[in-house]
């Protein structure tokens, strides 16, 4: 994996890892290292940066131009209520009739993680490959912190986090899963009232997919069962590959090729 580096980062000079007391030391410093920046426990210091990842007691979190991101999976509490993530359309695509115990997934674009939390509750193993260093390192900590809370520790606990480029990582894969799951992000829209602010603080970080053939060809030759793809409701075909089958929402549309 070449050196990290994101789109708002080209001078180090605007970002800080900040260790606040209660933070984990390991995970900063770590952190730090990968992006070749300063850490500081100064508060002076820290209000001094443009960009700043915050570790504190309550996790991570990566603050620019007055907004805030941090991962946080109790706001899918709502959608995880007993019988409810059945009818989630992304389950619906993912699992096999008949089958409940043992399913295998493999999030190939997992961002912060919330599609794959959907998955692990409703019963899969699940690998969340994440290739920008700091989504990566929101992601760690956001399932870091799934794991204390009671009623979603069991899912957080089946899901493992790897730092890497699917392009390289999935043709490696010894065990086929049975689920890829690929989400290359979507184009972003002009009109930014229309995204969200998480989405948009996502937008600076993560670089829009250009290699949506080799992503798809990546999965393929990583033998999975079922590559389920999330795409816009109206679309095009990942890598022009037409699905066997689709499952659509309003906004959303899962395209499903069996292998």
């Amino acid at each position: 994996m070449e050196e990290a580096k994101t789109n708002i980062f080209k001078d180090p000079d605007r970002i800080r890892v900040f260790l606040e007391k209660g933070g984990e030391r390991g995970s900063a410093e770590k952190l730090a290292r990968t992006l070749g920046v300063a850490l500081t426990e100064d508060p002076k210091e820290a209000a001094d940066a443009d960009v700043l990842l915050r570790y504190a007691k309550n996790g991570l979190s990566f603050e620019s131009e007055g907004q805030v991101l941090r991962g946080d999976f109790e706001n899918l509490r709502h959608r995880l209520e007993k019988g409810r993530v059945d009818h989630e359309l992304l389950v619906k695509a993912a699992k096999f009739k008949g089958e409940k115990e043992g399913l295998t997934a493999i999030d190939a674009t997992a961002g912060l993680g919330e599609d794959s939390m959907l998955l692990a509750f409703a019963g899969f193993n699940v690998t969340l490959i994440e290739r920008d260093p700091i989504i990566a390192a929101l992601l760690k900590d956001t399932v870091r912190r799934g794991t204390r809370l009671r009623d979603l520790s069991e899912a957080a606990g089946r899901m493992t986090v790897v730092e890497g480029d699917s392009i390289e990582e999935l043709p490696k894969l010894m065990d086929p899963p049975d689920v890829i799951l690929l989400d290359p992000m979507f184009p972003a829209k002009k009109n930014t009232g229309l995204v969200k602010k998480k989405f948009q603080m996502i937008y600076l970080l993560e670089r829009q997919s250009m290699d949506e053939a080799d992503l798809l060809k990546a999965a393929i030759l990583a033998r999975p069962r079922k590559i389920v793809i999330k795409r816009p409701a109206a679309g095009p075909f990942l890598g022009d590959m037409k699905p066997g089958y689709s499952l659509s929402g309003k906004t959303i549309r899962y395209d499903c090729i069996v292998l």
